[in-house]
């Protein structure tokens, strides 16, 4: 069974913030039409000011209502004919922090095999806590005679909620809002944004496993394309950590078409985005994505820098390969990046420094080819 990684949260919560734009026909419907949820219910909240985004990606051939996916679909996609086939792992997690007074956002991704406690669960993988929560929760509901889509809405809110407790936890930090959206809605987003420019250093020949042949250099990709690209993982010098490069250099790519080419203002595309939310994505009942849109200007300004959660060493727990990580260090390294301690600035000197080349980095300190397109393994 081929463990692909679906590289698509951040991409859905652009197109909800790109939502709240337009004509008020548009943005009504966006109050109203996206599905939500209430799995933040009585979680902690920021009190600083800041605001922290959880953008869940989750690896199921199933709908949001728990329908398979049509045969046609995933034969298209190229994802596997079985609904059971990736579960209900989260298999993105990435933590978005976007400080008081509009300063610079962070987002932090966070490895998918990351051996973690679960809330309730014990220790496991922090992709499981929302499959593993789900199925329990699952076999309670039946007993009580709840089924069909009741049950299906109920589970889920399960396995959002173990997800949530298990992240903040982790990070010890709070989650004021989150985004979830299932594996066909990056297939779609990717199609109603027309294609995204992405980068890579070196051509690669995946073929066999996730079909993903391309050439070195900058490339529009989308559709099928776009998610061989975020999914390949045989063939990357570091494997599922290659793939986060990936995902976070499609990320840039995505804000970088936000950014340059009008998104916001195109009406046939805002209205195109909306259908693919309708139908793929749930964010939590709290979230207004109208009072959010000054933020959404300042990350679609490129304003966002991206990390990846620090590991220890691969290893094997339970017969299962793992990444072992260090809560402490994990801890200090997302304090450090999200509540960065305020030194004093030091004095100008009166002799002017000599000028630099600068060189423009992106993801992970990469240099970027000519649109400030990152280039990835």
């Amino acid at each position: 069974m081929h463990k692909w990684l679906r590289r698509i949260a951040v991409i859905a919560s652009l197109a909800i913030v790109a939502l709240s734009l337009g004509t008020s026909a548009v943005t009504n419907t966006a109050k109203t039409a996206i599905p939500r949820s209430m799995a933040l219910d009585g979680a902690p909240q920021s009190t600083d000011g800041s605001t922290n985004i959880l953008l869940l990606g989750l690896d199921s051939r199933r709908d949001n209502n728990g329908k398979d996916l049509p045969r046609a679909l995933l034969d298209l996609m190229h994802v596997g004919s079985s609904s059971s086939i990736g579960g209900y792992n989260t298999n993105t997690m990435i933590l978005i922090h976007i400080p008081a007074g509009g300063k610079k956002a962070v987002a932090i991704s966070i490895p998918r095999d990351d051996y973690v406690q679960v809330p309730g669960l014990g220790g496991r993988k922090i992709k499981e806590a929302y499959g593993l929560a789900k199925y329990y929760k699952t076999l309670e509901l039946v007993k009580q005679g709840v089924s069909g889509l009741e049950l299906e809405r109920k589970s889920r809110e399960a396995g959002r909620t173990a997800t949530i407790k298990t992240v903040s936890q982790l990070l010890n930090v709070p989650i004021d809002h989150f985004a979830e959206v299932n594996l066909v809605g990056f297939y779609h987003l990717s199609i109603a944004l027309d294609g995204v420019q992405v980068c890579l250093k070196h051509a690669v020949d995946d073929h066999q496993y996730s079909g993903a042949v391309f050439p070195a250099g900058l490339q529009t990709l989308k559709g099928v394309d776009a998610l061989k690209f975020v999914r390949q993982r045989h063939g990357l010098p570091n494997g599922d950590l290659d793939r986060t490069h990936r995902q976070q250099a499609f990320i840039t790519g995505v804000i970088t078409k936000f950014r340059t080419q009008g998104i916001f203002g195109n009406l046939s595309k805002l209205s195109a985005l909306l259908d693919v939310a309708k139908q793929d994505v749930v964010i939590d009942d709290g979230w207004d994505v109208i009072g959010f849109l000054p933020n959404a200007k300042a990350l679609t300004g490129g304003n966002i820098t991206f990390h990846t959660l620090p590991i220890v060493k691969y290893g094997m727990i339970n017969s299962q390969s793992v990444n072992i990580i260090d809560t402490a260090t994990v801890n200090t390294y997302v304090q450090n990046l999200f509540y960065p301690k305020v030194t004093a600035t030091p004095k100008a000197t009166s002799t002017a420094p000599a000028k630099k080349k600068v060189v423009k980095v992106g993801t992970n300190g990469l240099p970027v080819e000519g649109s400030g397109i990152p280039c990835v393994n």
